[in-house]
């Protein structure tokens, strides 16, 4: 309880046992919380007099800006909805720009930014070279990454997922089903998340004594063109797999239709699970078995930490979010074994 000026909302969350959008939802009166876990924060926040936004933090323009790569994708409407949820809840306003690998969309978009007094930036799966990131510092301007492209600089928080965790769950999953040949459509071989699921997926199948064979292994761009392409390719090979783990929900759908269009039955034939967990698993046929990443939490957590000023010093930069296995109608034991 001392150091109460210093209290942040993990340190809450640290507390309680439970997770800081927990604690923000907990603050922002969001009824989506259990009565027992919110009396659990409630405890906490009173025993550490956590004063939420102090008056020497508050945004002075009450503004934050959110820049992300793609903005027409349901990975890119969860990360908005929850930027907008945080920033609503909060009083202050979202500016959201796509700025694509064009460096004059970068340009343009730091322009304005210097003339809006922008109380901080959050960057998704997206990236600012040595001139920009210079520019954004001399403007004083906070930054937060989200789902960094690769290994985020230790001063600059970034708030991830536990991709490998994830990998290696859903692997495991297929594992246990009686699958051998596991294939993989991994994402962009430079992102810091697709190598985090390849390392999971690598490391289950050898937990399970299986060799990772290259030729079951594909990389895409995480949409489902990729996806299509990949599952088309792996069904050509001479002894295809019996199950594909695709590195985004997008592939896997991409797959789907690679695989419908040979006559392949999902699961009956080949097992299908993706990552992510985006609405549309529901609604595809089967349903998608897929790994959870929270991204709405993601991106509410990022402007938490602007809100909060940045982590303190001895604090992890590193914030990443637990995710976890949603089994629904796309994977089954392989042919053989049943």
């Amino acid at each position: 309880m001392a150091r109460t000026d210093r209290v942040k909302l993990t340190d809450i969350a640290r507390a309680a046992g439970v997770s800081a959008p927990t604690v923000s939802k907990v603050l922002n009166g969001r009824a989506e919380v259990a009565p027992e876990t919110r009396d659990r924060v409630q405890e906490v926040l009173r025993a550490h007099n956590y004063q939420r936004r102090p008056s020497g933090k508050q945004p002075k323009a009450g503004l934050v800006d959110l820049v992300i790569k793609e903005l027409a994708t349901p990975w890119s409407v969860e990360i908005i909805r929850g930027a907008e949820d945080a920033c609503r809840e909060a009083g202050i306003g979202l500016v959201v720009s796509a700025v694509h690998s064009d460096r004059v969309d970068a340009q343009r978009w730091l322009d304005n930014l210097a003339g809006r007094h922008s109380d901080g930036v959050l960057l998704a799966v997206s990236n600012l070279d040595r001139a920009e990131r210079e520019r954004l510092d001399a403007l004083g301007v906070p930054l937060v990454l989200i789902d960094p492209i690769g290994d985020p600089d230790a001063n600059i928080p970034s708030i991830g997922s536990t991709n490998w965790a994830g990998g290696l769950a859903a692997t495991e999953h297929l594992v246990g089903l009686g699958h051998r040949r596991i294939a993989m459509i991994a994402g962009l071989p430079n992102l810091l998340c697709t190598q985090a699921r390849l390392g999971g997926y690598r490391a289950a199948l050898e937990r399970a004594g299986i060799t990772p064979e290259p030729e079951l292994l594909r990389f895409g761009d995480h949409f489902p063109p990729s996806g299509q392409a990949a599952a088309l390719e792996l069904l050509d090979l001479a002894d295809p797999p019996t199950a594909i783990f695709a590195g985004t929900d997008l592939q896997a759908f991409g797959a789907y239709k690679a695989l419908q269009s040979r006559g392949v039955r999902i699961p009956d034939d080949i097992s299908v699970v993706g990552f992510d967990d985006l609405a549309a698993c529901d609604w595809v046929t089967p349903p998608l078995t897929t790994v959870q990443q929270r991204l709405v939490d993601m991106a509410r957590m990022a402007v938490q930490v602007i809100i909060d000023g940045g982590t303190e010093p001895g604090e992890p930069s590193r914030i990443e979010l637990a995710t976890s296995l949603t089994i629904r109608d796309s994977t089954a034991p392989p042919p053989a074994a049943r």
